[in-house]
């Protein structure tokens, strides 16, 4: 089945079916045995990405640079400033530019669309590193992480507490397809897009699973195997810090929260985390916390990604 993924975009996950999402986290397990071991797979030995970040970033740049040369290819790294696109060039000439130059495209943005026009212009897979919309190779490596300490997805109970952002989105849309109950509180007006509750919903229904909104996070917690936060204030969003705290209280993830969870659960972040807001130091340095394992897997995650597609 690999072998169908060659060529395709990595855009959102739910352009990908149950059975293809769980062969990339296949991948990713066994690519990530190989690397403890200390084996090389330079399953990508000549093949170059270019990486268009117009927002910024620490794993998504580092994990996918790092992946391209532990699978022995070169990536690129192309600012605003680096590209025409800045100067005002159209994307979907950049798109057939870099087609004939390098053998994939990661971009990290702020619209969808664009995104979206650069897979359309392209000749070469093209794979979404962040939008205001998805951040579906986060997710990707969130599911990684829940199997390897829960030994299964199907059936696996998540509580998202915070934003209804880019994260959630793409957590509900993994999870719905991989049979999770995927449970997101949030305050009132800050809830999930309503297109993509509805299709996630969708998915659930045909996968077994289940998509539960709440404003009420204690109520979404009771008897959870995962707890997942992330910041309050997404980038773009800075100016809106302040009154965003003011709503934003009760959703903090703390020892009493953690409490009205399962007695295993474990507590995932996408980082970088602001300590003392959506989730407190106790919590993020505590046992149940699986955080730095969740951040080490965007990297193999992102390599069975690549290697699955280019």
């Amino acid at each position: 089945m690999l072998q169908e993924l060659k060529g395709r975009d990595f855009l959102s996950l739910k352009d990908f079916s149950k059975e293809e999402i769980k062969e990339m986290i296949d991948l990713a397990v066994e690519l990530k045995g190989y690397h403890k071991q200390g084996v090389r797979k330079e399953m990508l030995a000549g093949k170059t990405l270019a990486m268009i970040f117009q927002k910024s970033s620490t794993r998504t740049r580092v994990s996918f640079e790092a992946g391209m040369y532990q699978l022995g290819g070169l990536a690129h790294f192309l600012s605003t400033q680096d590209l025409q696109i800045g100067r005002g060039e159209p994307i979907s000439d950049t798109a057939r530019v870099l087609s004939r130059y390098v053998d994939g495209i990661l971009i990290r943005t702020f619209d969808q669309q664009e995104v979206e026009q650069l897979a359309q212009y392209a000749d070469i897979p093209v794979i979404n590193g962040l939008t205001d919309l998805y951040h579906p190779t986060q997710a990707l490596a969130d599911m990684l992480t829940i199997y390897e300490h829960k030994n299964q997805l199907e059936g696996i109970k998540l509580a998202y507490i915070g934003d209804g952002n880019n994260v959630v989105h793409s957590l509900m849309v993994a999870g719905a397809k991989l049979g999770m109950e995927v449970r997101v509180a949030t305050p009132v007006g800050y809830e999930p897009q309503k297109e993509i509750v509805e299709m996630a919903q969708g998915f659930a229904q045909e996968n077994g699973g289940k998509i539960i909104l709440f404003n009420d996070p204690e109520a979404a917690i009771q008897g959870v195997d995962v707890l997942y936060t992330d910041v309050w204030a997404s980038m773009g969003q800075e100016e809106e810090t302040e009154i965003r705290k003011k709503h934003f209280q009760g959703y903090q993830i703390n020892a009493k929260m953690l409490e009205l969870a399962d007695k295993k659960a474990i507590v995932m972040h996408c980082l970088p985390a602001h300590r003392g807001e959506e989730i407190t130091h106790e919590v993020m340095e505590g046992p149940q916390s699986v955080i730095f394992d969740e951040a080490e897997n965007r990297l193999h995650a992102h390599k069975a990604i690549l290697a699955a597609l280019l």
